[in-house]
Parts: C-alpha cells; structure tokens; sequence
C-alpha cells in the first residue's frame, strides 16, 4: 500500500476533549477512525475511548496482515465496542451508558469499506468533487430527507445535535455500512467529527483539500472551522488519508507498507488520560485505575 495520512484533535472552546481518533495499519490493511464522545451524556469521552481503543486492538489482533473479511470486521468490531461500553458501565455503577458518535474505515487491496453511527462523517473526495459523504443519523438529517428542512435551515435548527444512533446509550447503535468502493489513484478519504464540518460546510471542505497536501489543508482547515464557531467552537477531530495507486508518486510524507513485517502495525490513536481526568475529576491514580477499567471492559468481551 502506499498512501498519505495526516490526524489531528483539538479541544475548541470546550473544557476538555471528548474525541478520539485514531488509524492504524499493517503491511496490507488500514483503519481510520474518529469517535466522538456525546458531551450530552454523562461520561461521553469514556465512550469515545473505549470504542477507539476496542476497534484499534481489534484490528491488530485480526490483521494478520490483511482482514479475512474487511466488511465483517467492521461490523464485529462495532458491536463489540458497544457492547464493550455497556460492560464498563455496569462495572463502573453507572446510572446511564455514556454514548459516542463513530465513523471507521478499512481500506485493503486497493477498496475501502467504511461504517459509522452518528453524525461524525466520512467524507471521499475524487477528481476535485465530493464523491460520496455519510448521512448523519440525526433528527436534522431526518427532517431534510422529508423535505421540512432546508440545508441552510438546518445549521441553526435547535435540534441538530440530536442524535438517534451512537454506540453505547439505552438503545443498539443503528449502524450505517458502505458498499466496498475500488479507489482511485489521489482519492482522498476524510473522517471528522461534527466540530470540524458543521462550521465549514462540504464546498469549504473541499476546497480546503484539493491540490494541497494533507498536512498543510488539516490545520488549516482545523483552523478555519475553530474560527467560524467563535466561543461555541466544538472539539474538533480530523483524519485524512489520500491513497496513491501509481508507484511513481513520491514524496517525504507518502507511506509504503511493502517492506513492513507481517505482524508489525504503525499506530497513531489519541486516547489521552488527562482529558478524562479533565472532565470526571479525577486524580492521576484515579484515572490510571479508570483507564485499567475500561481495557478490562474491552477483554472481557472480546473472550466471549
């Protein structure tokens, strides 16, 4: 594989960072993903954790080097991460599951599947166009398919941030699966949470992306979506990988997996400890002993 990736997370205006994200890849596979705690509900950036560091080590356990089945990896690797929330939090006493948005993707000899719940998106952009982006799952998204709502309406509608399918929370996660999509040479795939495309809007997006390498157009468009939102800005979560099909394309940050050992993965996920510390006020032993809580949630399932 060769491609190029770039990651980035920022707290915004809020008090601490609910989201996580994250990818991962071995000689022949990749994943990408980006959770984003719902800050609605108590205890969201734990679910955010749980369903990033659950989906992560599902990955390196089974990628081997490559997926046996890339779609069916995500489904199991979804549901697993919801059930895995439900388990810490009847560990934990809660009185409510936390819930977090997800959008992850594989991509695995040269096609790329992706799923998600929420409103967290993927976006994939080719030839200088959007070629297909998620539909949220939300009341506003809703209420657009229906025609009552108008897209400019609807980033002012006092119900946008009602979501109707998360992992974790009293109900099973509506999950939304992709059909498998054979990439094209310079096809670029976005992942991001509600903070980055709700202020931009997809034409800015875009834009912000074509013709412009990943780790120049991602800050700046970090940048540009913090600044929009003004004091309500969101966290904001972007991953951004463009795969490169013709072996001629060369460049300092282009990766090549062709020479990686078959059981060796790279690793870039972002599962801060002092961002739950933040949030549940917890001190260091504490939180240490919360994080030795959620990996037992996420082995205890994972040996049923």
């Amino acid at each position: 594989m060769r491609f190029t990736i770039y990651q980035e997370s920022r707290i915004g205006q809020r008090q601490s960072n609910q989201d996580r994200i994250a990818y991962c890849y071995s000689r022949d596979s990749l994943l990408m993903v980006v959770a984003d705690g719902m800050g609605g509900h108590l205890h969201g950036e734990l679910a955010a954790h749980i369903a990033a560091q659950y989906i992560t080590h599902a990955f390196q356990r089974e990628a081997q080097p490559a997926l046996h089945d890339p779609a069916l990896f995500l489904s199991r690797a979804l549901t697993g991460a919801h059930h895995a929330i439900l388990d810490d939090t009847l560990d934990r006493h809660l009185q409510e599951a936390p819930r977090t948005t997800i959008v992850a993707c594989v991509v695995q000899d040269g096609t790329a599947y992706w799923a998600h719940a929420g409103d967290s998106r993927l976006y994939l952009l080719r030839r200088g166009r959007i070629h297909t982006r998620t539909r949220d799952h939300s009341r506003v998204q809703m209420l657009m398919d229906q025609g009552l709502l108008s897209a400019h309406d609807a980033a002012n509608h006092p119900g946008r941030n009602r979501i109707y399918s998360c992992l974790g929370g009293t109900h099973s996660p509506q999950i939304e699966y992709s059909p498998r999509m054979d990439l094209l040479d310079g096809d670029t795939f976005v992942l991001c949470s509600d903070g980055v495309w709700g202020p931009l809007g997809d034409e800015a997006l875009l834009v912000g992306l074509v013709d412009t390498p990943l780790n120049v157009a991602v800050p700046r468009l970090m940048s540009q979506a913090e600044a929009r939102a003004g004091e309500t800005a969101d966290n904001l979560s972007m991953v951004a990988m463009t795969w490169h099909d013709d072996l001629s394309t060369a460049g300092p940050d282009v990766i090549s997996t062709q020479t990686m050992a078959l059981n060796h993965f790279t690793t870039e996920i972002d599962l801060s400890s002092r961002s739950i510390g933040q949030l549940v006020d917890l001190d260091e032993d504490e939180i240490e002993r919360a994080i030795r809580e959620i990996n037992a949630a996420i082995h205890k399932f994972d040996k049923r």
